[in-house]
């Protein structure tokens, strides 16, 4: 019995899928990331009385904790979580 290439014509899908693969790395990327802050945000950024008021608020704290004084309302907190995921 004799066994004749039938079928094969020489075709390799390994070696087509590779070339695929190197012609779609060649092409140059033109997409670029772009990101716009608006003139309002910049101000809120640049705003000393939201960062003086924050910093307020954060020594408060720091402080209530310190000393022992900070208290958690657990309804307060259930109301807002249930606000929350009411809307």
């Amino acid at each position: 019995m004799k066994i004749n290439n039938l079928g094969s014509m020489g075709v390799n899908p390994y070696k087509r899928s590779l070339e695929k693969s190197a012609t779609a790395a060649q092409k140059p990327q033109t997409k670029e990331d772009k990101v716009e802050i608006s003139s309002k945000a910049i101000d809120l950024q640049q705003s000393n009385e939201v960062t003086k008021a924050r910093q307020e608020k954060v020594q408060a704290i720091k402080t209530q904790l310190e000393s022992g004084t900070y208290t958690i309302d657990p309804k307060a907190i259930a109301t807002g979580l249930v606000n929350f995921y009411k809307k």
